[in-house]
């Protein structure tokens, strides 16, 4: 399994861009293992920079199930 992310020039400066990418990291290795051969690419929208992060953990969560489905 393996996770790509998509931050732009969006979210904020490369600090903000920075933190949320190393957040959703965070957020994908506490996710359950998925099965081999699966590639995900998120694409972080700027309401993720000042999102808490028991929210990113929720919409990553429903969106893997959606997508592994």
């Amino acid at each position: 399994m393996r996770f790509g992310f998509i931050v732009s020039k969006q979210v904020g400066n490369a600090v903000i861009r920075n933190t949320v990418r190393r957040r959703l990291k965070d957020a994908c290795a506490r996710q359950l293992p998925l099965r081999d051969g699966v590639d995900i690419v998120i694409r972080a929208l700027p309401s993720a920079a000042e999102a808490p992060f028991v929210e990113l953990l929720s919409d990553l969560g429903r969106a893997v199930d959606r997508g592994v489905r």
